[in-house]
């Protein structure tokens, strides 16, 4: 406006100061002039203003309308019919700022590795999902999945890889679906599902099926074949909730539940689920401090040679007493120290504190016994495990020929040559070998031949029922015959009964352990077994 109002008035400025200067008009004939010059000069700046304010208007409403968006996220409403500059310059600014934000909206609302919803957009659309099925008195089903093992595939293969298994993983969800169903990527590993008009919360289970039989395929990963399992949390509306929050919190807590179960597992939310969680967190929480705290402890369960019935082994079975919670089953703090880790010290003390017991009970003068102690998974993760060992049993100087290590069938799983590899080197070194709870793992037998193990040991689940259930018989009697064919010593588990002990030696079983010869004792109850020695049942306690 000023640069407007100057252009007018600077020429016609100057054009009265040359007037006045140089004519010699009366007075009153210059205030004249002077009158009409600044009339003229003021309709001439008012008719300019109007002018460029017209020309200005489509760019003022054109900025006027970036900063709605910008403030508002509100999208222009600019006329577009126009073909001039202007009309140009508006039409593009209108068609710039929906193209931006369709970008915006979906980085905000999608998932930018798979494509897929996020949770705050899922979570919008299982609102609107819960009032039609309010609306229409059906029911709606909320999964919480989570993958299992990314994270080592991450540290194995590396990101690019886990991210193209994340992508595979979306693929066979959505593949899975209804078009009617709702799929959203909620964290780096887990999945939210919703499926609605829902007759019975049963009607869910074929959607679970179906995702389980999916992930039971091989990936193909940069052409390396990949195994891995999903666990799914089951919450149900009204059952388990009304709202989205609640519902969702009630799916993974199911989840969570079902991870500790078994793989490939899917689990309804009930009622005590949240009280099962808080005991694990609670449980979690103490172990982490149990070893230092000295709450565990060791108990040793004979095993017993059949030919001469004599003690000629025993098993180390970790014990927790805590101070408040009182005697901890392992069935319930053993998975914890699975999944988070604590396993892998908690099996090296185990491992430490069995041996110099040996150790201790050999220097007593005490018959000498093969001490028995389980690996776990999480330990074969070490890439020092070997060297580990070989430090525990020169530290406590205990005889390598009296040690046994036991392992189960799922280190054969995944990665069968890496464990045979460092299961051979564990032979070499002359630790004795055994392949716990056979039967109940997912081991091929065309590999058993390729275990370098010196003993299967039957796990107690087929010895319980040997004698009243024939299915039980065949296949202990089968395990027998296969290990005998292999060469390998067979050690019954869990024998209790007199008909079951007279079976299983009777079918020619090496060693037997369980509650028939005695339960797991203290370290100075064995010894006294050791000094007794065993006769049938009657040694017992």
């Amino acid at each position: 406006m000023l640069v407007a109002f100057l252009g007018t008035h600077v020429p016609l400025l100057t054009l009265l100061l040359y007037f006045l200067t140089t004519n010699s008009s009366s007075f009153e004939m210059t205030l004249r002039v002077l009158g009409i010059a600044l009339v003229a000069t003021l309709t001439g700046t008012l008719l300019t203003l109007y002018a460029l304010h017209n020309l200005l208007a489509p760019v003022i409403l054109t900025f006027l309308t970036l900063r709605e968006y910008s403030n508002k996220k509100k999208l222009p409403n600019l006329p577009t019919k126009f073909t001039d500059e202007v009309g140009i310059l508006m039409a593009d600014t209108v068609r710039t700022i929906k193209q931006l934000d369709e970008v915006i909206q979906h980085l905000t609302n999608y998932d930018n590795l798979t494509g897929l919803p996020n949770q705050a957009l899922f979570q919008d659309r299982l609102q609107q999902a819960l009032i039609r099925s309010q609306d229409n008195n059906r029911l709606l089903a909320v999964i919480s999945l989570k993958l299992k093992n990314l994270s080592e595939i991450n540290n194995a293969l590396g990101r690019d890889a886990g991210d193209l298994l994340l992508r595979e993983a979306a693929q066979r969800l959505s593949a899975s679906l209804r078009s009617t169903d709702l799929l959203s990527r909620v964290a780096k590993d887990e999945f939210a599902l919703a499926q609605t008009d829902l007759a019975a919360s049963e009607d869910i289970l074929p959607l679970c099926k179906k995702i389980l039989s999916t992930f039971s395929t091989t990936f193909f990963i940069e052409n390396k074949p990949l195994h891995i399992s999903v666990s799914l949390g089951i919450a149900v509306y009204p059952f388990d909730g009304s709202q989205v929050d609640q519902l969702w919190e009630n799916a993974s807590t199911a989840m969570y539940l079902a991870r500790r179960q078994a793989q490939n597992n899917y689990q309804f939310f009930g009622a005590d689920m949240k009280a099962q969680l808080q005991e694990r967190l609670t449980l979690e929480n103490e172990l982490r401090h149990a070893l230092t705290r000295n709450e565990i402890h060791l108990h040793y369960q004979p095993r017993v040679e059949l030919h001469h019935n004599q003690i000629v082994g025993v098993e180390a079975l970790v014990r927790w007493q805590h101070p408040e919670l009182g005697f901890v089953s392992p069935v319930k703090f053993i998975p914890i120290a699975e999944a988070n880790g604590l396993i892998v010290p908690i099996g090296e003390w185990v491992l430490r504190t069995a041996c110099t017991q040996n150790r201790i009970w050999q220097e007593a003068g005490l018959p000498p016994i093969r001490m028995a102690v389980n690996l776990s998974a999480r330990q074969f993760e070490q890439s020092d495990l070997v060297e580990r060992i070989n430090q525990i049993l020169e530290e406590t100087g205990m005889d390598v020929a009296y040690l046994e290590l036991e392992v189960t069938e799922s280190l054969f799983v995944d990665n069968i040559q890496n464990t045979i590899n460092i299961l051979q080197q564990l032979r070499d070194r002359g630790i004795t070998l055994a392949l716990d709870d056979f039967g109940t793992g997912y081991s091929s037998l065309n590999y058993l031949r390729h275990f370098p193990i010196d003993t299967l040991k039957i796990d107690r689940s087929f010895v319980r029922d040997v004698v009243a259930d024939p299915h039980n018989a065949a296949v202990t009697n089968a395990i027998i015959s296969l290990a005998k064919s292999l060469e390998l010593k067979i050690t019954a588990e869990g024998v209790e009964t007199q008909d079951q002990f007279e079976y299983i030696k009777s079918q020619g079983c090496n060693e037997i352990q369980g509650y028939y010869f005695s339960r797991p004792v203290p370290a100075d109850a064995l010894a006294r077994l050791l000094q007794t020695g065993v006769t049938g049942s009657e040694s017992a306690l």
